[in-house]
C-alpha cells in the first residue's frame, strides 16, 4: 500500500516512515503542503495522511486542492487542535478520518488498514471534472449543454480516468473494465482505442471541456487539448 505522508515535523516524519515501513506500508514523506499538493497531482496513492499544521499549505487547504482538481484518495488528518470545528471542517472537505496528535502508531496502522478495507468496497457515486458531471451507478454524463447516457464499459471507462485526473491509468485496469482481458495484445488496443473514440465523440456532443488524449504510453482525461 502506498501513502503520502505529510509532516512538517522532520523527525517525527522519520521516525513513523520508517515504522510504517516496517508494517509493510511503502511510504513518500513530505514536508510542506505544496509539496503534498504536487506530489498528488503528479502520481497516484491509496492513502494519504495529512498534518492539518503545515507551512506553505495547510492540511485543510492541501485536502480542498485535492478534491477540486478531481484527486478521490482516502484522507487521514493529523493536527495537535482539540476543537470539533478542525474536524468538522476536514470531513466537509472530504476526509476520511481523524486522528489527534500525539498518537499511537497502533492506531494509525489500525486506521490505514481500516481504511484500505472500506476503499476495496468504495464506489464513488458522483463525479465532477471541469464542467463535466457524471453519476457513476446510471452511467449519465451531463453538461450546461446537456446530457447523455453511457453504456457499463463506457462510464467505467471514464471514472477511471477521471480518477486518474490527468495521468494514463494501468492497461491492466482499463482491460478489466472493458473485459478484454483475454484478447490478444492488438485485440486489447483496438478495444480500449474503440472506447475511448466512443467517449470523446460524447464528451464533445455536450459540449463537455473535458479532453481525452493519449500519451503513446496510453489514454488520460485532462482540461487541457488532447494530443493529436
Amino acid at each position: 500500500m502506498k501513502i503520502l505522508y505529510a509532516e512538517d515535523e522532520k523527525q517525527l516524519s522519520m521516525a513513523v516512515t520508517e515504522i510504517l515501513k516496517m508494517e509493510g506500508f511503502e511510504v513518500r514523506p513530505v514536508y510542506d503542503g505544496e509539496e503534498a499538493l504536487k506530489n498528488l497531482k503528479n502520481e497516484s496513492y491509496d492513502i494519504v495522511v495529512l498534518d492539518i499544521m503545515m507551512p506553505r499549505l495547510d492540511g485543510i487547504k492541501v485536502l480542498s486542492g485535492m478534491r477540486s482538481n478531481g484527486i478521490y484518495t482516502p484522507v487521514i488528518l493529523l493536527t495537535a487542535k482539540t476543537e470539533v470545528e478542525d474536524r468538522v471542517e476536514g470531513f466537509k472537505e472530504g476526509a476520511d478520518d481523524y486522528l489527534a496528535k500525539p498518537f499511537a502508531m497502533e492506531e494509525l496502522v489500525a486506521r490505514l488498514n481500516a481504511i484500505a478495507r472500506r476503499k476495496t468496497e468504495y464506489k464513488v457515486r458522483n463525479m465532477e471534472y471541469g464542467n463535466l458531471f457524471l453519476d457513476c451507478e446510471s452511467g449519465e454524463i451531463k453538461t450546461e449543454s446537456g446530457s447523455l447516457r453511457l453504456s457499463p464499459k463506457e462510464a467505467g471507462m471514464l471514472t477511471l480516468l477521471i480518477k486518474n485526473n490527468g495521468r494514463p491509468p494501468e492497461k491492466g485496469e482499463l482491460l478489466s473494465i472493458l473485459n478484454a482481458g483475454d484478447s490478444t495484445r492488438e485485440e486489447e488496443d483496438s478495444t480500449i482505442e474503440l472506447y475511448a473514440a466512443y467517449l470523446r465523440n460524447k464528451l464533445r456532443q455536450i459540449h463537455a471541456k473535458p479532453v481525452i488524449g493519449n500519451t503513446g504510453e496510453g489514454y488520460y482525461i485532462s482540461l487541457s487539448r488532447a494530443d493529436k
